[in-house]
């Protein structure tokens, strides 16, 4: 099964990379759950939560307040305005 390859980012530092699983956040349209083969997707954060389980089955959590999110070819990109 493949992985999703994930970058947490914030204006200052990259705060997480790494092979994962699957990633859930929330968006202006919503919820979303993103597990590898996700179609692609841009969407704006809201503040709140973004949850990251590592292929290892660890689990990353994140509090974003505004940004961006997009996947692409099992590549999840997060932005966080902070």
């Amino acid at each position: 099964m493949a992985n999703l390859t994930v970058e947490v980012v914030s204006p200052e530092k990259r705060v997480w990379s790494g092979e994962a699983s699957m990633v859930s956040a929330r968006t202006l349209d919503g919820d979303l759950g993103i597990l590898p083969n996700h179609a692609p997707l841009l969407g704006v954060l809201v503040d709140g939560k973004v949850k990251v389980k590592a292929v290892d089955g660890a689990e990353q959590e994140f509090e974003i307040h505004g940004g961006f999110i997009s996947v692409a070819n099992n590549r999840v990109s997060i932005l966080g305005e902070s």
